[in-house]
């Protein structure tokens, strides 16, 4: 038999568990087995801690897997490391900063790692073929090899001499947002400066910190439907596909529908990598020049964090407000309240009749209206001969005003609604082609709650 549920039935002060040995896989669309170490987490379960006195578990599964498991329950288990597994992102951090400059680097800095103890001890699990210390020399010098290979053909690393080794711009991207390097090889490769709202949102659902979401069984047929009310659609999408799951909970997300269960965990997930991924793509973006673009992406940044699309009112911000309450905001008798401001102007007795709200709700929304961030900016070109000196003082007189409104910043977010975690904002700063924004007396300027 086989199941991935794992339930309890106490008796008295005994506990006895029942548990199957493998977990249906939405993307192989068959049933694997448990990992080893998930098997023994789960039995620990069989006896709690002051409740029980004792405890069993009862494990089913196939006859001719009994010994197999017998031998791993029964005995300690070897400890291995993963390393190799996740080698291409550890090294490129690591030339990042400087601590690997060449290729014998890379080499040192693994025979310090719990990796090269083990391969000596468990030759097999790292494919070795020997133990003597040319197997295990060689053995390193083509792991680093190829996984310097990638990285180089990633554009994440440059090899100069065939030996030297120095980090390249999506290389310290991926460093410091800490991100896979196949997800700065796919936004590099994948982004255009004609990219639209749509093939953004599929570049950063695609992302592969997003291949490990899980698929339940029965899923298929929940996102089936989640994706039949979004905003935009799938060509032929394949339902036990991870990156399609992320791409339908983010939509999800902006357009606020309610999701219960199983889903919701997984769309959380989806949102707090949704932060880190974006920031990376504006960086991706901004290192190509490709303004609209960038203030697209940034847009998205904002979308995530407040749970709306970009054309949506912007009183949902606040804390209560719904679409509905929103629509009846801009219908308002005499003048169309369609901003913070806008609100903010009203005299109180309209405010208190058009949004029917407590008192405690108003003051809730008062609090988060004062704290809004609202920069003023008046600038102007004296020598336009002298373009770079314009350029700093443009740049030192948005820099002073954002640090005057930074006290404001922890409340600009109502993030109740989202279910996230309260934290402070950020801004954006885009002074992409300057140059020509300082001539034409534009600036361009957004402020983005991250």
């Amino acid at each position: 038999m086989s199941s991935s549920i794992c339930w309890g039935v106490p008796l008295s002060a005994h506990l006895v568990v029942v548990m199957g040995t493998q977990y249906y896989d939405g993307r192989e669309n068959a049933h694997t087995d448990y990992p080893v170490t998930d098997l023994l987490q789960m039995m620990g379960h069989a006896s709690r801690p002051l409740v029980d006195n004792s405890g069993k578990c009862v494990i089913l599964c196939h006859a001719p897997r009994k010994e197999y498991y017998k031998k791993f329950l029964y005995e300690a288990f070897p400890v291995e490391s993963h390393l190799h597994h996740y080698l291409h992102d550890n090294l490129n951090a690591e030339v990042v900063v400087g601590v690997i400059q060449n290729k014998q680097d890379a080499v040192d800095y693994l025979t310090w790692t719990f990796m090269y103890r083990r391969l000596a001890q468990n030759p097999n699990y790292y494919n070795l073929q020997g133990v003597s210390h040319r197997h295990l020399s060689d053995h390193l010098s083509e792991l680093v090899e190829n996984t310097i290979s990638d990285l180089e053909a990633s554009k994440c690393v440059a090899i100069e001499d065939e030996f030297l080794l120095s980090p390249l711009n999506l290389g310290m991207i991926a460093s410091y947002y800490y991100i896979s390097y196949t997800t700065i090889e796919r936004f590099s490769s994948s982004l255009t400066s004609k990219t639209k709202l749509k093939g953004l949102l599929e570049i950063l659902a695609s992302a592969s910190e997003y291949e490990q979401l899980p698929i339940r069984p029965g899923e298929e047929e929940l996102i089936r439907r989640l994706i039949n009310h979004l905003r935009f659609s799938f060509e032929n999408p394949k339902y036990t596909d991870p990156n399609v799951k992320a791409n339908a909970l983010l939509q999800a997300h902006f357009s606020r529908q309610t999701i219960g269960g199983n889903l919701a965990s997984d769309q959380q997930e989806v949102l707090i990598y949704a932060s880190r991924l974006l920031q990376a793509m504006v960086d991706v973006i901004s290192s190509n020049g490709w303004l609209n673009l960038a203030l697209l992406a940034m847009e998205v940044s904002q979308m995530v964090t407040q749970g709306m699309w970009e054309r949506d009112s912007m009183l949902l911000q606040l804390p209560y407000f719904t679409k509905e309450l929103a629509k009846r905001c801009q219908e308002n008798p005499g003048k169309s309240i369609e901003t913070v401001f806008d609100l903010v102007e009203m005299e109180d007795d309209e405010r208190r009749e058009l949004l029917q709200m407590s008192d405690s709700q108003l003051m809730d929304i008062a609090r988060f209206c004062n704290r809004f961030p609202n920069i003023d900016l008046t600038y102007e070109v004296l020598d336009s001969d002298n373009i770079r000196a314009a350029e700093m003082l443009v740049c030192m007189s948005v820099l002073n005003e954002i640090l005057k409104e930074g006290r404001k910043l922890d409340l600009w977010m109502h993030l109740d609604i989202l279910n996230q975690k309260k934290k402070g904002g950020g801004w954006w700063l885009a002074i992409l082609k300057l140059i020509n924004c300082l001539l034409s007396k534009e600036l361009l300027f957004r402020g983005s709650p991250e």
